[in-house]
């Protein structure tokens, strides 16, 4: 499966699922020192940077990949969603007619095929950033139990893919989710998106994961890069 297909196919639970995503974006909010008019959301999903947006804006435009996410998007005559990858470069030729004060990506990015040439088009756009993108520390207990390697890329890679095309801050940030159960713990894993589309265990070895599962939460580990 895709992975916009698995988006999509979460779409309606996402939003009680992602309480992580919602703390990286109150993060980029609060870090904000201007209040731009003029908006592009990288892989918006369901909305919710647009929803916690408190200041007036002139134009909103939230772009992603999942059809179904798009559909529980807000729509007003200031925001515009529109159906596009960020990893087809037909994309950014079609955003090159838009002017944009400020791009924000919340929990989108670490999907990016071609992270580099993403941030050199991002880079020749000349808008400030608010970038947040998820490593390969997330999940990183459940991966070396599963002696699995990680999908995402490393904070040091990324690092040192931002640092040839921005003058931008580099923050490294760590959250833990608790749950009750390591059957809870799983079933988040499914239904929030995070997976990637990967299924690489078997039914036995998943059981066994989850009998041997050390901890009672899960780790994410998130860059933000701010310009």
């Amino acid at each position: 499966m895709k992975i916009s297909e698995e988006f999509s196919k979460h779409a309606l639970e996402y939003a009680s699922h992602n309480s992580i995503q919602k703390k990286v974006i109150n993060k980029l909010l609060e870090d904000m020192k201007t209040q731009p008019k003029t908006i592009l959301d990288l892989g918006c999903g369901n909305g919710s940077l647009c929803k916690s947006i408190t200041w007036p804006y002139e134009q909103f435009v939230g772009i992603d990949f999942a059809p179904a996410m798009l559909e529980l998007h807000p729509k007003a005559k200031n925001i515009e969603v529109l159906y596009g990858d960020f990893n087809d470069k037909r994309l950014f030729e079609s955003l090159e007619s838009y002017k944009f004060e400020h791009i924000f990506s919340a929990s989108a990015l670490q999907w990016s095929k071609d992270l580099e040439s993403l941030f050199m088009k991002l880079a020749n756009l000349q808008s400030s950033l608010s970038l947040a993108i998820f490593t390969s520390g997330t999940f990183k207990t459940l991966h070396t139990q599963a002696g699995i390697e990680p999908l995402l890329r490393s904070h040091e890679e990324i690092d040192r893919l931002q640092k040839k095309y921005f003058n931008a801050s580099f923050e490294i940030v760590e959250y833990k989710l608790e749950f009750s159960s390591v059957r809870d713990m799983f079933r988040y894993i499914k239904r929030s998106g995070v997976s990637g589309s990967r299924n690489v265990l078997s039914y036995t070895q998943t059981k066994k994961l989850m009998r041997e599962y050390p901890l009672s939460f899960l780790e994410f580990e998130v860059v933000f890069i701010k310009t």
